[in-house]
């Protein structure tokens, strides 16, 4: 970390401080949580899930449809840090919310995950967009990934701890009970979220911005319309969007869903959580390596590399049967998963004009967005009229395919520079 700026480590460790919501109530500990709530309620498996999807879907439709214009109006001077606050703060407090859910309320626990869902998401795309503010174009690809890293190993640290409450609970090591265990789990990761935050918000300030102007909101949508009208000067910024919105559904379902898909197939909590667990210690390291790949060969053929081990990840779901088959499933995704994700923020940031880096991180967030829409929605469909999660899952290779082929019409980072 002894070559990076102060800002760019403040900015790196919201990584680590955000990256707690996405193991612990994204991927691993809220969706058991939930299906044991659902099922004792008497929620069949296969609806449960769908539910789910059903829940990340509404949440990435209400934050898509405002994402482009709320990131036009914070590319206002000072507009940047505010939204990034707002969205922080309810993400945080519905976090601590989930503490006070009865435990058999599942419909209540799906709307406060709702707000969890937006408030994290929300936050990241004005964070997203703060890397302009903090690095240079030469060095995106590093500190993006190297923040993704640090996202992997520091949300391991409460996701471990979070592990051992419920594991002695279970155990009957400690005196509660592992609906209890679980919320303590939640308390953990808003505790880790809101201290890690402190130095990105302290430390990291806008740097490029538009001047304010009267009536912000109207002229905020003057200038939206304006840069849709100017669509073919950005052609580069709009193919590699549209690649992003279809290999990035599969990428952001694949780990929204992978608890939920593997509990279906009767694979134990313990075994499930482990397995993530190590997904975050192995994905730490990938996602340096794709970063320094990316130097050697290019941004583009790297994003090539992930897509196509996602494909295969996608094909190995039909048969996975074991816990075995989970953990290669799993070690597929951790070599993949963070180099994906960090190439395509400094890939965009890198090909965006600086001065209006929230407007065009809301359009990424829109893509990505919407796309993240149709992946969840996808797989509950197609679990629900097939009775098998399995097939939802390789449905998603349409996706991937989709994304690989327009990345093709997009140039590589380095002729774009």
């Amino acid at each position: 970390m002894g070559k990076f700026s102060k800002k760019e480590k403040s900015w790196m460790m919201y990584d680590w401080a955000d990256s707690a919501y996405s193991i612990i109530i994204t991927t691993a500990i809220f969706p058991i949580y939930y299906k044991a709530v659902a099922e004792n309620a008497g929620v069949a498996d296969v609806d449960s899930t769908a539910y789910l999807g059903y829940t990340i879907s509404i949440a990435t439709l209400i934050l898509a449809l405002l994402g482009p214009i709320l990131g036009t109006i914070a590319d206002y001077k000072g507009m940047k840090k505010k939204f990034f606050r707002f969205f922080f703060t309810m993400g945080t407090l519905a976090t601590l919310s989930l503490l006070f859910v009865p435990s058999d309320s599942w419909i209540l626990l799906l709307i406060i995950y709702t707000f969890t869902s937006i408030g994290s998401r929300g936050a990241v795309v004005f964070y997203d967009a703060f890397i302009v503010d903090v690095t240079t174009k030469e060095r995106m690809d590093d500190v993006s990934a190297r923040g993704y890293a640090l996202g992997y190993i520091g949300s391991s640290i409460p996701f471990v701890l979070s592990i051992a409450v419920i594991m002695l609970a279970q155990l009957e090591i400690i005196p509660i009970s592992s609906t209890t265990a679980s919320r303590i789990a939640f308390l953990i990761t808003a505790v880790w979220w809101i201290t890690f935050a402190i130095p990105m918000i302290k430390n990291v300030h806008q740097l490029h911005y538009v001047e304010r102007e009267p009536r912000i909101i109207a002229s905020s949508f003057k200038r939206l319309w304006q840069t849709f009208r100017d669509i073919k000067q950005y052609r580069t910024i709009f193919l590699f969007l549209i690649a992003y919105f279809f290999y990035i559904d599969g990428v952001g379902t694949i780990i929204s869903m992978s608890t939920a898909y593997g509990t279906d197939l009767g694979l134990g909590a313990t075994d499930l959580i482990i397995a993530l667990l190590a997904v975050q210690v192995v994905a730490a390291p990938f996602a340096i390596l794709f970063g320094y790949l990316a130097k050697k060969f290019g941004a583009k053929r790297m994003l090539y590399t992930g897509i196509l081990i996602y494909i295969v990840i996608c094909i190995y779901a039909i048969f996975l049967e074991t816990i075995t088959d989970f953990w290669v499933l799993a070690m597929l995704v951790a070599t993949a998963q963070g180099g994906i994700q960090a190439l395509s923020r400094s890939y965009f940031a890198q090909i965006v004009p600086k001065e209006r880096a929230n407007e065009f991180f809301g359009f990424y967030n829109i893509f990505g967005k919407f796309a993240a829409i149709l992946g969840p929605f996808l797989v509950g469909v197609t679990a629900q009229l097939t009775g098998s999660t399995s097939y939802g899952v390789f449905s998603l290779i349409i996706l991937f395919v989709i994304g690989f082929i327009f990345l093709i019409f997009v140039p590589d980072n380095r002729a774009a520079e």
